[in-house]
């Protein structure tokens, strides 16, 4: 289960930075209404990735804690 939160918070880190990089490429073409909608979008895919990413690190928390809880 926590693998499946690690994979969609890299998902959407890798979103971001599309997005990040056609906000780019928006803004160095004078494109700033445009730049300014996919800067919105990759906060938004930012924002996704980070709470999949502490999901995924509380996940691994608990798998960690049971693991170390059978060994005792």
């Amino acid at each position: 289960m926590a693998n499946d939160s690690h994979i969609r918070a890299a998902e959407f880190h890798e979103l971001a930075a599309h997005a990040h990089q056609a906000a780019a490429a928006h803004h160095g073409k004078g494109d700033h209404l445009s730049g300014h909608e996919q800067s919105k979008q990759a906060m938004e895919h930012a924002r996704q990735a980070s709470e999949f990413s502490q999901d995924a690190h509380q996940q691994s928390a608990i798998f960690l804690k049971q693991q170390q809880e059978k060994k005792a």
